[in-house]
């Protein structure tokens, strides 16, 4: 089995023909065929099955290719870490649900080291993706919270991941308001108080479990709710509907959550904040001071 075959397979299963994959990788067709016969041969799976039209991927065709690329994307950040040009500059990648404090530390890590050249990523997704790309090496960091609810299925999920789960705070549960917001002034405020107005929580995508949702209070039977995968587009809903979401009361310093405001919910479910590393992997000196900027916010 070769890099190569893996490049081949991942073709074909995108361009759903043999003929279209063969002219994008410019080789010939039997040649593309017999390389793929070669790969189920040694492998003894069918990962393609014929049709008149082209070919469609087997089940167990695409158990494979998930494999395949995953194989594929380590291979290519190691050749352009150590063979292409410009390979030395700097990298550093994070993941993380829907939280600021994530963003601000990204941005001071950044500036404390203010490189020449470099290649960062941060990216604000769904929490299967955030366990994925770590679980990967996609990113180096996952930024992610557990609740009260949730702490012991992820135990599971992360040592199934090969993945290590470091605590770094826990704060209590608050919602998020717009400052007009007819319930803004109380000093507290329940769940039964706020059933009228409109939830915002977060897409979880094909992930439906309330296991997880990145919010507290998740098995809640909420009247009024609306999914949204960003979290401004979150916020321009609670500003225009009246809407709330329930967090740790941790508002960053982006405008549009200067228009918000954090009040105590009365029925209570911690979250502890953390960050997730691949089992045995050792922290870069980036990752290491963006944890450090994570944990001024305790």
């Amino acid at each position: 089995m070769t890099i190569l075959q893996l490049k081949y397979v991942i073709a074909i299963d995108e361009e759903c023909s043999m003929r279209k994959a063969a002219d994008r990788l410019y080789v010939s067709q039997p040649g593309l065929s017999s390389a793929v016969r070669d790969l189920e041969s040694e492998i003894g799976i069918q990962i393609f099955e014929r049709v008149h039209n082209g070919v469609v991927t087997t089940a167990a065709g695409s158990s494979f290719i998930a494999y395949a690329r995953n194989a594929v994307e380590q291979f290519e950040k190691v050749e352009n870490k150590y063979l292409n040009a410009g390979s030395h500059r700097q990298t550093f990648a994070v993941s993380m649900q829907h939280y600021t404090i994530a963003v601000n530390a990204f941005i001071d890590t950044v500036k404390e080291f203010d490189l020449e050249e470099y290649q960062y990523s941060i990216k604000e997704t769904q929490t299967s993706e955030v366990i994925e790309d770590v679980k990967t090496l996609k990113s180096e960091v996952g930024v992610i919270a557990l609740s009260d609810f949730n702490k012991n299925t992820f135990k599971k999920v992360f040592a199934d991941a090969s993945i290590e789960f470091h605590d770094l705070f826990t704060r209590d549960t608050y919602v998020y308001l717009r400052k007009d917001h007819p319930l803004a002034s109380e000093n507290e405020i329940s769940l039964e108080q706020l059933q009228d107005y409109p939830c915002m929580v977060f897409d979880q995508g094909d992930n439906t479990s309330f296991y997880y949702r990145e919010e507290a209070l998740a098995t809640y039977d909420y009247k009024k709710v609306i999914s949204t995968n960003e979290r401004a587009t979150s916020i321009e809903l609670m500003l225009g509907l009246n809407g709330y979401a329930v967090g740790a009361a941790m508002l960053g310093d982006s405008l549009n959550d200067s228009e918000l405001t954090a009040v105590k919910l009365k029925e209570e479910e911690k979250l502890t904040f953390g960050y997730i590393t691949r089992k045995g992997s050792e922290l870069s000196e980036m990752g290491k001071v963006f944890v450090k900027k994570l944990e001024a916010y305790k």
